[in-house]
């Protein structure tokens, strides 16, 4: 199986890696725009929002070498963002000073960038698949999903339906960042990856439940 590299990737993306061992990310590209690669979807109180990383145009198109453009302070805005929109979600305080520091790292390529919250998420959820830089760019590949799970395109895949901060003002939203499920769902999230598309279940009580063990297991990632 093989994929793009994405910044917080889409759920649809962490779905493959959870029910693949081995899974290739595409380094011998040439960077695409308006793409997951640089930038990813959230839901906010005002609806589904897109937050990006601006890039350096410098010239430099293969994907692994693409630079991260620090000369503006987007950083901030797009932590403000993430707080905002999650701040009240059953297990973001658990996750939220790890993750910013991440961020806050500053890493000087996309790529990099890129490894890092796929790596965080990875070991968040619970998954653990052998992931591997391609080593030449090949146009057409079995088990491809470079180029179908992008933001322009109808997505075949549909989510299991979870708890959503917003789920009363807009319903259930699909195709958002793995951060929403993760968010939401805290140590539930993996079940969600590799279920079928059913109905709604989650109820106020059983994200209780689940924030009740996830205290007993992980009590020092505070805010």
């Amino acid at each position: 199986m093989t994929l793009s590299t994405a910044w917080f990737p889409p759920i649809e993306f962490f779905a493959v890696l959870a029910k693949n061992s081995v899974v290739y990310i595409e380094a011998c590209e040439s960077y695409r725009k308006q793409t997951w690669r640089n930038r990813c979807r959230i839901l906010t109180e005002g609806g589904p929002m897109d937050l990006r990383v601006p890039v350096l145009h410098d010239g430099e198109r293969l994907i692994r070498n693409v630079r991260v453009d620090w000369r503006e302070d987007w950083l901030r805005p797009v932590l403000y963002a993430i707080d905002t929109a999650y701040y009240s979600s059953p297990f973001f305080e658990y996750y939220r000073d790890e993750l910013f520091a991440l961020l806050e790292r500053r890493r000087e390529r996309l790529w990099d960038m890129n490894m890092d919250i796929i790596d965080f998420f990875c070991r968040k959820i619970g998954i653990a698949p052998q992931i591997l830089p391609t080593t030449d760019f090949v146009l057409s590949l079995p088990e491809d999903c470079r180029w179908s799970i992008d933001p322009k395109k109808p997505s075949g895949y549909k989510c299991r339906p979870y708890w959503q901060v917003f789920r009363e003002r807009f319903g259930f939203v699909d195709g958002l960042s793995v951060m929403d499920l993760l968010f939401n769902e805290g140590p539930e999230s993996l079940g969600f990856l590799l279920a079928e598309p059913q109905p709604v279940t989650q109820t106020v009580e059983r994200v209780e439940q689940v924030e009740a063990v996830f205290d007993d297991v992980d009590e020092g990632v505070g805010r």
